[in-house]
């Protein structure tokens, strides 16, 4: 199967707020809290990340139950991620910028027993985009013109 290309737009509008926008007409705004010099507006970038990453555990956890003949009724996501802000402030050079790890937890109302949904959700996480690109290195290259 060829690769599927997925792109947005984004538009700086003050030095901590950018407004995201998608091929399809869907527009997301990324802010700071006050507390970090935000205006608040919306999430910040790493909310977004882990938005992200219950999305796409959704999509692919209700695909991956109905082709294991699982009845979903209904999937809850929590999510959460330590971060130390010292790199990303310029304060430290040392450790990560990013999170030290993130934790999910979801709650599976199905039909299904717990050896099921133990190897639902080793297919789940082996399958899901965004998991594997948290979870891999993804090359990144950043360009100015």
């Amino acid at each position: 199967m060829p690769a599927v290309n997925f792109s947005v737009s984004a538009n700086s509008e003050n030095p901590t707020k950018v407004v995201v926008e998608t091929p399809g007409g869907f527009k997301m705004t990324v802010d700071e809290p006050e507390n970090l010099g935000g205006t608040n507006e919306g999430p910040n970038p790493v909310e977004y990340v882990l938005a992200a990453l219950a999305g796409c555990l959704n999509v692919v956890g209700h695909m991956v139950a109905k082709e294991m003949g699982i009845e979903m009724r209904d999937l809850s996501f929590e999510l959460n991620g330590d971060l130390d802000p010292a790199k990303f402030t310029g304060q430290s050079e040392e450790g990560r910028a990013g999170y030290q790890a993130i934790n999910v937890e979801i709650t599976a109302d199905c039909d299904a027993d717990e050896e099921t949904l133990a190897e639902w959700i080793e297919v789940v996480e082996e399958r899901c985009p965004v998991s594997d690109n948290l979870a891999n290195k993804t090359p990144i290259n950043i360009s100015v013109k």
